[in-house]
């Protein structure tokens, strides 16, 4: 890709507040740059106009995994299953991901990201797959997590089984929260073993997908995973 056309792509960042710190996981840069674009950490604000400035000079957004949606977002009642939550986060990508749909940018999500937009666009979330969705899937591995560890079935005639062109795809898997009621407007485009919806799109876009597996981990060992970012950034 010629320098000067490289899309600048924008990261929401991860919040560590014990460590009262913004910070970003390298695959999720690496694997941009890896496709040719050009990743930059965005400031945690809702400052509409710091974010409107935002949408129009970068190219794309990436909506990264992190704490838990707040339960609010999807008009429910928070129950202890649910995790940390970052209403900082949602209150920004709720501006954000608004801006990024009005000017067809396009966007990518990862773990929180997928649930983060299923909540946003008018969905609902499991707030915790042990206890309200019990199955045999491992939803939740422990170490090398760039290696799979389920798999899941892709939908036929979607935009990511044209891309992979493949039926089933093996992932890793980190999450403990997941879509319970699919949200108006977005489409499924993978599923698990179990039924959970793990990657959708929004038909009509120019390029809003989202996935619950960890590409920004397994890129480097997974085509498929290298794949979704070239995509994603050809799209920007």
């Amino acid at each position: 890709m010629e320098e000067n056309k490289r899309p600048l792509i924008g990261l929401v960042p991860l919040m560590d507040y014990q460590r009262a710190s913004y910070w970003m996981l390298p695959g999720y840069m690496q694997g941009i740059e890896e496709a040719g674009g050009v990743p930059v950490m965005l400031p945690l604000t809702a400052d509409k106009a710091a974010l409107a400035r935002l949408a129009d000079t970068c190219d794309g957004f990436l909506f990264t995994g992190g704490q838990d949606v707040t339960p609010s977002v999807y008009g429910a009642a928070q129950t202890a299953l649910c995790g940390e939550t970052s209403p900082e986060r949602d209150a920004m990508e709720t501006e954000l991901l608004a801006l990024a749909r009005a000017q067809d940018k396009p966007v990518l999500g990862i773990c929180r990201g997928i649930q983060f937009l299923n909540a946003a666009l008018g969905g609902t979330l499991w707030q915790d797959l042990p206890v309200e969705y019990p199955s045999e899937v491992n939803h939740h591995q422990t170490g090398a997590y760039d290696q799979p560890i389920h798999t899941v079935r892709l939908l036929p005639g979607t935009p990511l089984a044209d891309l992979l062109g493949v039926d089933t795809l093996p992932v890793n898997s980190y999450h403990h929260q997941a879509i319970h009621k699919l949200a108006p407007g977005l489409a499924a485009m993978a599923t698990a073993p179990d039924g959970i919806v793990e990657a959708v799109y929004e038909p009509g876009k120019r390029f809003v997908w989202a996935v619950q597996w960890h590409p920004e981990f397994s890129w480097k060992v997974s085509a498929e995973s290298r794949k979704i970012f070239a995509a994603f950034v050809s799209a920007c």
